[in-house]
């Protein structure tokens, strides 16, 4: 199940406060600015910086390259 649009439009990365990508295949948004990348368990986002995964600058290209390729834009603008 995909996060609800409304949902989408209002989460923030709780550390910088700033827009997030939401990579739906990926279970998954994440913060560029920060390389963080919160899980989505159960179709719920787990917004807490201590669970939160730091990826190195490989993943952060992998990533960067799924949001570019489908288009994907950020949570708020």
């Amino acid at each position: 199940m995909a996060l609800s649009p409304t949902l989408l439009e209002i989460l923030a990365c709780p550390e910088d406060k700033g827009p997030l990508y939401y990579l739906e295949a990926e279970s998954a948004l994440y913060n560029p600015r920060l390389h963080r990348r919160y899980e989505i368990r159960d179709d719920i986002p787990v917004m807490l910086i201590d669970e939160a995964a730091t990826v190195d600058d490989a993943e952060h290209d992998r990533l960067m390259a799924i949001i570019d390729e489908r288009g994907i834009a950020p949570t708020f603008g």
